[in-house]
């Protein structure tokens, strides 16, 4: 089988991928980034079926930011993180339940690709042994949290340390859950961080908050409070949590201090996710953005709303996590709603679908063949689908949960080569996954030893393994190239035989 000259660039474009596969980069980083947005002309022209639109009317329709966000965000690009993220930070309120371990937001302020650099992370709970053995993982030994975490134990159960225990503590992470005197705690816990000397940064999470009745005079208390102690504050506001993952739902917030904001105070039946309440308190910590805010945070089902759509388009458009908090925090959607506004202030007719000419891609006639061929599309994708599940199931439970940690770093990695502008425009992550797949499942299969009590030596199996890519590379480049002066080898000798003379 021959190859021709686009399979020999894509073996090329596939080795450089690769190589560039052993570089990742981090979204929240004290230095600058700029990231590389895939973006595509999803716009369709066939020339018998009318005119096309004009190079306004496109502009138009690109430029409105209601039906392509991405034409109001910016690049993702590095966030700017607080200062004096280091030292020990104190977290309580948290490991003390006997249904769940919490060690999510443990992870999270350990994480290697956050601004936090603590030496030290102090848990502070009401049982230390209880709380030793639901934090005392195989996930926390290899993420290096065992080699930070410490324990201190309340001397009675639900109480707030004391000032000794927040002595060489830089920062504190507390959850207070609703039980009637929320007001009443949180200014404990600012009493006692406006006392540390030590203390530079308090974050407060308060849970079960729905349905409590706190007058706009309390909330401003709570929030004065917070001010007088000197330190960088953040206080956010919860409903009910729930254990589900985090980022499925997609949020608001309203300023908790505010005596005119209607989502100041959060409705009885209120629910948030652990998970995603942990991630905000933590991102909010972290981000200079977050700081001195007093926030109360609800979920928002339904789709169209500002919200929904901002959020949707931030995470289409690559930005991380943090990223996305951070840019939910300054520009909001205050902003992304004014954008609407003006864009509908100078296009007033887009709404009734009046353009300058006659806009063919708009008839109902050609929207239906379009909704037509969708529909045939997705028929055909969910016999793809189905084919695959049944492959999966002949496979063992190993290697399905190898190729799940695996595709979980490709898609890590497609967003850090995102972030550092080392993917193609051209390269969607679907592509990129592929392309680097084989690594993945190294990398999988490296993870999965570990979780389950191995010790590899990984610096050795990772030299062993980029060696045999690297010599897979080089064969298959070679053979690449024999194909190619083969095919160039028969170009030319057919043009030899178009001079013979006939006569």
């Amino acid at each position: 089988m021959k190859l021709s000259r686009s399979c020999f660039i894509a073996c090329a474009a596939s080795t450089a991928t690769v190589t560039y596969s052993f570089t990742p980069t981090t979204a929240l980083s004290r230095h600058s980034h700029t990231s590389v947005t895939a973006t595509f002309d999803t716009s369709l022209y066939i020339s018998s079926w009318g005119k096309a639109p004009s190079e306004t009317e496109t502009a138009v329709k690109s430029d409105n930011p209601s039906t392509n966000i991405q034409s109001y965000l910016k690049e993702p690009d590095s966030v700017d993180p607080r200062a004096n993220l280091e030292g020990s930070c104190l977290v309580s309120g948290f490991v003390n339940a006997k249904e769940r371990t919490d060690q999510f937001v443990f992870d999270l302020l350990n994480h290697e690709d956050s601004a936090f650099e603590f030496e030290k992370i102090v848990a502070f709970v009401d049982d230390e042994k209880f709380a030793k053995k639901r934090l005392l993982s195989r996930s926390a030994r290899y993420t290096g949290l065992l080699d930070k975490l410490d324990f201190i134990e309340a001397a009675v159960e639900g109480a707030l340390p004391v000032s000794t225990q927040l002595e060489g503590i830089n920062s504190w992470l507390a959850a207070i859950e609703c039980n009637g005197d929320f007001v009443a705690q949180a200014k404990s816990v600012a009493e006692l961080a406006k006392d540390s000397l030590d203390l530079e940064n308090i974050s407060i999470m308060v849970t079960n908050a729905g349905g409590e009745t706190i007058s706009a005079a309390e909330r401003e208390s709570v929030v004065n409070a917070l001010k007088d102690t000197g330190k960088e504050y953040t206080l956010l506001v919860f409903g009910k949590l729930e254990d589900r993952d985090e980022g499925k739902v997609p949020y608001r917030f309203s300023s908790f201090g505010s005596d005119v904001d209607e989502d100041a105070t959060l409705d009885e039946h209120a629910v948030f996710s652990r998970e995603e309440a942990m991630r905000m308190i933590t991102e909010t910590l972290q981000l200079d953005a977050g700081s001195n805010k007093a926030l109360t945070f609800s979920e928002v089902y339904e789709t169209n709303t500002t919200e929904a759509k901002l959020i949707k388009g931030l995470r289409e458009a690559g930005y991380a996590r943090c990223q996305e908090i951070d840019h939910m925090l300054r520009d909001g959607p205050r902003n992304y709603q004014q954008a609407l506004e003006d864009f509908l202030e100078k296009n007033p007719n887009w709404g009734d679908g009046v353009y300058a000419t006659d806009a063919w891609w708009e008839d109902p006639k050609f929207l239906a063949q379009v909704e037509e061929a969708k529909a045939s599309y997705r028929k055909g994708e969910s016999v793809e689908e189905e084919e695959v599940e049944e492959e999966e199931e002949i496979k063992d439970e190993r290697t399905l949960e190898i190729e799940k940690i695996a595709t979980e770093w490709a898609k890590r990695e497609f967003f850090s080569q995102s972030m550092a502008g080392t993917v193609s425009d051209e390269l969607d992550e679907a592509e990129f996954i592929k392309s680097v797949w084989e690594r993945a499942m190294f990398e999988g299969d490296l993870k999965y030893r570990q979780m389950n009590g191995d010790e590899p030596d990984v610096d050795a199996e990772l030299l062993d393994f980029k060696t045999q890519q690297e010599r897979k590379q080089q064969t298959m480049l070679k053979l690449a190239k024999q194909e190619l002066q083969e095919v160039l080898d028969e170009e030319n000798l057919g043009g030899v035989d178009d001079n013979v003379d006939t006569d």
